[in-house]
């Protein structure tokens, strides 16, 4: 598989905005169109299988059949499912519905038209937030929830060294409900949420600062330069992130690339990668340190040098974490509610 990643930001977190080359590949699968919303149909592709249900849910930018040479190693323990969001692959391209916890609405939906009893969903990159979102609100639905880098910030908030764009949206959404007409009534609470988040604003522009202040000045444009048009699906996800702080009870596996293989972006220049990769490390260790700090029951993994599409880089690693996390789940019982009552009697 190969890889288009636009380091258009950090690197991490959103670093890489990566779509999918995808190669064609003769796997075996099916196709179903579901209807989530009106005038809305994902792309569900079936790749078979048996066991229990997981659903793969892809990168931005890419659709489900991205994972068409991975899915089908999969196959041997579970029933293999994967959605393309709204926006991407076969599914719709309305203009609006691409914050996260409508995609998390999304896959639910899909989770009850197709039936499935608690699947594992399993996530690459941008789709940490959609796992976060149906974890968090329905943590009932879902079995597990697998991170495959994509335990960044728009997944996870971390509340000890914030992160400027998550805390940039949540700013001026607040701020919204100062305008005539916002929706806020409660102006004397969110007077003290805005007064918190311009203090949070300041703390993560003066570490940005700081980050910056090695790098050269950029020239200023040229007359008549405009900025690229981005495509109204990945800007709606761009802007559309959310703060999730917990994750709810759901059995957690996030698997990180500590650090990650910058190396074919530094050919010929050692000193830049060097540089590049102490901060990767920095950065990404963070984050997975906040996951394993504000996530006790998750279990992190670290790979070393692994690309960010890791179960391409490290296929083997990747499924053997995967495998495991399904026999540890098959080895608790599920307590139904209606067992738990029957059991207090």
């Amino acid at each position: 598989m190969k890889w288009r990643c636009l380091w258009a930001l950090p690197l991490i977190g959103l670093s890489a905005v990566c779509a999918h080359a995808e190669t064609p590949v003769p796997p075996t699968f099916a196709t179903q169109f579901i209807t989530v919303e009106k005038d809305v149909r994902l792309e569900v592709v079936d790749w078979g299988g048996a066991g229990r249900p997981l659903i793969l849910l892809a990168p931005l930018g890419a659709g489900a059949h991205g994972f068409d040479s991975f899915a089908p190693k999969l196959t041997t323990v579970f029933h293999v499912f994967g959605i393309s969001r709204r926006g991407f692959g076969g599914s719709s391209i309305p203009d609006s519905g691409y914050s996260a916890d409508r995609l998390g609405d999304d896959v639910v939906a899909v989770i009850d038209v197709l039936g499935l009893k608690r699947p594992i969903l399993v996530g690459h990159s941008i789709a940490g937030e959609e796992l976060s979102s149906v974890g968090f609100r329905y943590p009932e639905k879902v079995a597990g929830l697998v991170y495959l880098e994509a335990g960044y910030s728009f997944a996870l908030y971390d509340t000890e060294h914030g992160d400027l764009t998550i805390d940039s949206l949540e700013l001026k959404r607040q701020l919204g409900g100062l305008l005539p007409g916002g929706g806020r009534p409660d102006q004397k609470r969110l007077t003290e949420e805005l007064i918190r988040s311009v203090a949070q604003i300041q703390k993560d522009l003066l570490d940005r600062r700081k980050e910056l202040q090695d790098q050269p000045d950029i020239p200023r444009p040229a007359p008549g330069w405009k900025p690229p048009v981005i495509p109204v699906p990945i800007l709606g996800i761009l802007s559309g992130m959310q703060r999730y702080t917990e994750l709810g009870p759901v059995p957690v596996l996030a698997i990180f690339a500590v650090p990650h293989d910058l190396s074919d972006m530094f050919k010929g220049n050692p000193e830049g990668q060097a540089k590049a990769e102490a901060d990767d490390l920095a950065k990404t260790e963070a984050q997975a340190a906040a996951f394993a700090r504000e996530v006790p029951h998750a279990r992190v993994v670290r790979i070393p040098h692994a690309s960010h599409a890791i179960f391409d880089s490290n296929e083997a690693d990747v499924l053997r974490e995967i495998f495991a996390f399904e026999r540890a789940l098959s080895a608790v019982p599920v307590v139904t509610p209606s067992a738990a009552k029957s059991g207090a009697q």
